[in-house]
């Protein structure tokens, strides 16, 4: 994939849970000065409640509408709009132990508390569905995203990260970028 660096003002970042997303984004967003947005923190109402998903559909259609944004989370039935809508797009491709372990890491950091990328009253946990889910991600997931990523190559800047080097690199370069 590219990783050349035009000018970003719409940013994706997709990827496993416990990859690393909300992290990079946070700093991408005081790199870059653009406004960040945590998909979790919308999409989930408190105490795990689910946004219907019409409701979904227009509110992301909303958000990706807005002039710029870097933009964090999955959520599969609506990628295709917010791939449409971005002009860059960062794709972790970190091994599912690793993922597993920073999520087991985030578990016991934000225990029985609000991580600051979620909805409020979505306190931290474990859930064998969402393991499964991080841990298949590969095997599940990455063939049909890496599909839609090739389809639109030749019009988005695509960065695909699969180690901590990669990500401090691409933040580093940004780092000059914005200097």
């Amino acid at each position: 994939m590219n990783g050349s660096m035009n000018v970003m003002k719409k940013v994706l970042l997709i990827g496993p849970g416990g990859a690393g997303k909300s992290t990079l984004a946070k700093e991408l967003g005081k790199i870059t000065e653009i406004p960040v947005i945590h998909l979790d923190a919308i999409y989930w109402k408190s105490g795990w409640v689910e946004t219907a998903k019409e409701e979904w559909k227009a509110v992301v259609e909303e958000l990706i509408a807005r002039d710029s944004w870097i933009m964090d989370g999955n959520y599969g039935g609506t990628l295709d709009a917010r791939l449409a809508a971005a002009d860059a797009v960062i794709f972790f491709d970190f091994p599912p132990f690793l993922c597993i372990w920073r999520f087991f890491i985030r578990r016991i950091k934000f225990h029985k508390k609000n991580r600051p990328d979620m909805a409020e009253g979505c306190n931290e946990r474990i859930s064998w569905t969402f393991l499964k889910w991080v841990y298949n991600y590969r095997r599940d997931r990455k063939p049909g995203v890496l599909e839609k990523l090739h389809a639109v190559r030749s019009e988005k800047t695509i960065f695909v990260l699969s180690t901590r080097q990669s990500v401090s690199d691409l933040t580093e370069s940004l780092r000059r970028k914005y200097a």
